[in-house]
C-alpha cells in the first residue's frame, strides 16, 4: 500500500508528530511505502517532495504587520500553494491512501480538494478539538471551556478564547464557520480519535457521524525496562517532564508543586512559547534542583525516563491521548496526571498513577510527596502500568485497526455499484 501522511510541521514537535513518525516506521516495517507532505520549515526531517511543499509560515508568534497578518489569516482559510503542492506531490506518489494529522492553519483543508479529485481515499487522525473548537484546545482566558459544542462560534469572539485578543478569537471563528459552511472537511472518509472523550466531544457538537472510530494510540513495547531498582537512602528522587512547554500544560504549576516536595530533582524534557517564563521561575524557587534539557530525542527521553520516579503530565486543558503518558508507561514509570480530557482513560487512579485536580500545586505536591517517599509503591506501580500499556495499546493491534479504517475510507470512495472512483495513474517518479 502506498501511504502519503499529511501534517504541517515534519519533525518531532509535539505528540501529532511523534505518533506520526512512529506509525509510518511501523507502517515500512509492514512492507507499505510511505512518504510525507508539510509545510516547508528548518527543523523538517528530509522528504523526496520537499520542492512541492508550501512556504515556512510562523503563527506562534503571529506575523508583525497589516500585510503579512492579512497573508496569513487567508492562508488559513485557503491556501492556493499548498493545494497545488498536493495535486504535484498526488501525481508523483500516487498513494492509494491520504493520512491527514494536523492541517490547520498553515496547510488548511484546501489539501483535501485535490485529493477528492483525484477519488483517493482519505482518513484523518484527530489530536485536538479544532472540529468542534476554534482555538482547538477547548480552553477559554485559560479555563476549561465547551461554550461552541452545540453552541454558537460567538462564544469564541464573546469570550475572546484565542490568548485574549478579540481580534484573534474573531479571526479563528471566522475561519471555523467558512470551514463548516463549505463542508471543509467532509470529504474525509474515516475521522479517527485516539481517546473516548474527544470522540464523546465530536458527538455532541454533531461532528463525524458514521465517519467517527475510537483507535487508540500505541505503545513501544521494545523499550528495555529491567526491574526498577528501589532507590536507597539518601538517593534523589526524579521527578520527569516530557512535553511541550506552552501555558495550557500547566508546567508552571509543576514547578511551584515541586517547591513543596523536598529534595527530588526536577527534569524538564522540551521546548516552547513558554520556557523563558518557566526557566526564570524555575530559578527563583528551585534554583539548582530543575535543569532544562530543551528539545531532546526520543532515546533521550527515555534515557531520562529511565532515571525517573514519577513522570508528570499537569495540564489545564482537555488532553486528547498524550504519548507522554504511554512512553512512560513503556519505561515502567508511573504518572501524575490531571483529571481532564482523556488522561483518566490511561492513569488509573492508584494502580498505574495518581490522578489530581488542573491547577492544583497542593495537591499536585501531595501526590509527588507519596510517591517521592514510597519509592518500592512507585516501582510497583510502574510495573503495573508498563504491562497495562503493552496489554491495552499493542502496535500490531493499532496498525490492523488504521489499516480497516483505511480499508473503510477506501469503501466510501466507491460509486454506487461499488466499483472504485476511478483516478488518474500519470506515470511513476520514485519518492526514494
Amino acid at each position: 500500500m502506498r501511504i502519503l501522511h499529511v501534517n504541517k510541521f515534519l519533525y518531532r514537535r509535539g505528540g501529532a508528530e511523534g505518533y506520526l513518525f512512529d506509525l509510518s516506521a511501523r507502517q515500512r516495517a509492514r512492507g507499505h511505502d510511505v512518504a510525507y507532505f508539510a509545510m516547508h520549515h528548518p527543523d523538517n526531517e528530509p522528504s523526496s517532495f520537499e520542492d512541492w511543499f508550501p512556504d515556512h509560515l510562523e503563527l506562534d508568534p503571529a506575523p508583525a504587520g497589516f500585510l503579512a497578518k492579512a497573508a496569513a489569516a487567508g492562508r488559513m482559510v485557503w491556501s492556493s500553494t499548498a493545494a497545488r503542492g498536493m495535486q504535484a506531490v498526488l501525481e508523483r506518489f500516487r498513494p492509494d491512501v491520504v493520512h491527514l494529522h494536523n492541517v490547520y492553519h498553515q496547510l488548511s483543508p484546501s489539501v483535501l480538494a485535490p485529493v477528492a479529485r483525484a477519488g483517493v481515499a482519505s482518513v484523518m487522525t484527530l489530536h485536538d478539538y479544532k472540529l468542534v473548537c476554534p482555538s482547538y484546545q477547548l480552553l477559554a482566558g485559560g479555563e476549561v471551556c465547551e461554550a461552541c459544542i452545540g453552541g454558537s462560534l460567538a462564544n469564541a469572539v464573546r469570550r475572546r478564547c484565542k490568548d485574549g485578543s478579540l481580534t484573534a478569537s474573531s479571526l479563528l471563528a471566522l475561519e471555523t464557520s467558512l470551514h463548516r459552511r463549505t463542508d471543509a472537511y467532509g470529504s474525509v472518509g474515516v475521522l479517527i480519535a485516539p481517546s473516548r472523550f474527544l470522540a464523546g466531544r465530536l458527538e455532541a457538537a454533531g461532528v463525524g457521524g458514521t465517519r467517527l472510530r475510537h483507535i487508540p494510540h500505541f505503545v513501544d513495547p521494545a523499550v528495555a525496562v529491567g526491574p526498577r531498582s528501589v532507590q536507597g537512602p539518601g538517593a534523589t528522587p526524579v521527578v520527569a517532564y516530557a512535553g511541550r512547554l506552552a501555558p495550557e500544560k500547566g508546567v508552571d504549576v509543576l514547578v511551584r508543586a515541586v517547591r513543596e516536595v523536598p529534595d527530588v530533582q526536577l527534569e524538564i524534557a522540551g521546548d516552547g512559547p513558554d520556557r523563558d517564563r518557566l526557566e526564570r521561575a524555575a530559578r527563583w524557587l528551585l534554583a539548582d534542583r530543575v535543569r532544562f534539557h530543551g528539545r531532546v530525542s526520543r532515546t533521550g527521553v527515555q534515557q531520562l525516563l529511565g532515571r525517573a520516579t514519577v513522570a508528570v503530565v499537569p495540564s489545564r486543558w482537555h488532553e486528547n491521548q498524550p504519548l507522554a503518558v504511554l512512553e512512560a508507561f513503556s519505561c515502567g514509570v508511573p504518572v501524575v496526571a490531571t483529571r481532564l480530557g482523556g488522561l483518566p482513560e490511561l492513569v488509573q487512579d492508584g494502580r498505574t498513577g495518581v490522578l489530581v485536580p488542573h491547577d492544583d500545586p497542593v495537591a499536585l505536591a501531595a501526590a509527588l510527596c507519596s510517591l517521592t517517599s514510597e519509592p518500592a509503591w512507585a516501582a510497583a506501580m510502574g510495573a503495573r502500568a508498563r504491562r497495562w500499556a503493552i496489554e491495552h495499546h499493542d502496535p500490531d493491534r493499532h496498525l490492523d485497526a488504521v489499516e480497516l479504517a483505511y480499508a473503510a475510507a477506501g469503501a466510501r470512495r466507491a460509486g454506487p455499484a461499488g466499483v472504485p472512483v476511478a483516478r488518474p495513474r500519470p506515470p511513476a517518479r520514485s519518492a526514494r
